[in-house]
């Protein structure tokens, strides 16, 4: 162990590092390196427990291999890895790297405890963006995520929702800056690309003007959000090969993204994998610069440089943390949330994430609330709740939301209409009794636990329903 200071140590380090770099060039030109089959690398975990990840140097337009083993980190030029394959960094002329679409460390850089480096990191974001306390302890845990996102196999995204000029780029930008291997995109660009530098780089999508106008565009996105919070969940897209052959391939998409749009996206399933931001709900604060200094850059690759090291000391100690889970939380919510959870000391701030995800879920349960599901839930619940008999006919649930909801409707409302949304929105079981459509008792329970889901409460919420007596009431499904 060296015996200096911090400083000296870290001089050192990067002695040692550049030495090795030079050995490297020396021994490649004098042919002394065994040959072996070169494969491009942006980073990697091998079998061994090494970490690889790939650094960028702009003072010398040059990409190196940081590498970090029993405790100790090194740069090289090349890794070699048992199967007899060589790990080789992605060449710096790389148009994603030059022109710093693809942001990149430049060497492991030595930082206090991890509370501190916390602190850098919110302090870092709070002096270039406006974001409300709540979110900046939110987003800095995320960076520190975004780090170790390897080792979880369910992310949450965040996102800044708002109108144009209420700070979403700014804090993209700020926050982006410092994630793991940040790719920046916007409403701009073409979705090809995307699909292909999320698969080579494998790193944070920070995309700006996520709801695109155009319906196809907004269901290429609407894929790559869908799949990329899930490991496992590659999508397929057919390329042409040199033969000019088409041939599918699986693009890779899983990894944190942070996001900024303008309004709500229609899939609500995809509404409850964010953690949401509100901007321009209040004055900008009088110390966020208008135009980011020349500093910036530099400050956030020093991050990235602390991150690194970061990354290099806690990739094999974090695990998730099935403990942490809400029994109050729906199941997709302490899905996405126990990785953010997992690598939160602070106990303030856990109960903050909780209460944000608790609020998320009162939300979605509010907006379900006003859906035609919810309405018919509460009309079949009534009905099976208020009668002694085996089945409730479809019939009975028309007249009680026609009773009740019709003159929301533009549209006349039929036995047909209600036993679909039934059977293909609320996956409930109907069948034919005595020539007309009903729903078996055998389903209380389920429709009990969809109520719940959809903040049907028939105890109190619900007036009468009129009944129209026997089974045998005709109609169709």
């Amino acid at each position: 162990m060296c015996q200096a200071s911090k400083a000296s140590c870290l001089a050192n380090l990067h002695l040692i590092g550049d030495a090795l770099w030079m050995n490297d060039e020396r021994a490649s030109q004098k042919g002394t390196i065994e040959h072996r089959h070169a494969v491009p690398t942006v980073s990697d975990v091998l079998d061994d427990g090494t970490i690889v990840e790939l650094i960028y140097r702009p003072e010398h337009r040059a990409t190196l291999l940081g590498t970090f083993t029993a405790g100790r980190w090194t740069l090289s030029r090349r890794v070699d890895v048992p199967n007899g394959h060589q790990l080789v960094p992605f060449s710096p002329n790389n148009n994603l790297i030059k022109n710093e679409v693809v942001l990149l460390p430049s060497e492991p850089r030595t930082y206090g405890s991890d509370e501190e480096l916390v602190a850098e990191i919110i302090a870092y974001i709070h002096r270039y963006a406006d974001l409300s306390p709540a979110f900046e302890q939110v987003a800095g845990h995320y960076v520190l995520l975004s780090w170790l996102y390897d080792a979880f196999n369910d992310l949450p995204y965040l996102r800044l929702r708002g109108d144009f000029g209420t700070g979403k780029t700014r804090s993209l930008l700020t926050i982006g800056s410092i994630c793991y291997k940040p790719f920046f995109a916007s409403g701009a660009s073409t979705v090809s690309p995307i699909f292909h530098t999320l698969d080579a780089f494998r790193g944070t999508l920070i995309f700006d003007e996520a709801d695109f106008r155009f319906s196809d565009e907004r269901s290429e996105i609407v894929k790559i959000l869908n799949n990329g919070n899930m490991r496992g969940m590659p999508v397929l897209r057919t390329v042409m090969n040199r033969q000019r052959e088409f041939n599918p391939q699986a693009f890779h998409v899983f990894g944190p993204k942070i996001v900024a749009t303008r309004g709500r996206y229609e899939d609500r399933a995809l509404e409850s994998r964010f953690i949401t931001e509100e901007t321009g709900a209040r004055q900008l604060r009088s110390d966020i610069p208008l135009n980011l200094p020349p500093s910036f850059k530099d400050e956030a690759r020093e991050l990235r440089n602390k991150l690194l090291l970061y990354r290099f000391h806690k990739r094999h100690e974090i695990k998730l943390d099935p403990t942490l889970a809400d029994p109050k939380l729906e199941p997709r919510l302490n899905q996405i949330m126990l990785p953010l959870l997992s690598i939160v000391d602070d106990q303030r701030l856990r109960v903050a994430l909780r209460n944000a995800a608790k609020r998320a879920q009162d939300s979605i349960i509010a907006e379900r609330g006003l859906l035609m599901e919810a309405q018919l839930l509460e009309i079949l619940i009534e009905l099976m709740l208020s009668s002694s008999r085996r089945v409730v006919p479809i019939a009975e649930v028309t007249m009680g939301i026609i009773d009740r909801y019709g003159p929301e409707y533009d549209r006349p409302l039929s036995n047909r209409w209600v036993g679909s949304v039934l059977r293909t929105k609320l996956n409930l079981v109907t069948y034919k009794s005595h020539g007309v459509y009903v729903v078996p008792m055998e389903e209380k329970e389920k429709v009990e636990m969809l109520c719940r889901r959809y903040g049907v409460n028939v105890m109190t919420d619900a007036p009468p329903t009129r009944s129209t007596g026997d089974v045998g009431t005709s109609g169709g499904s």
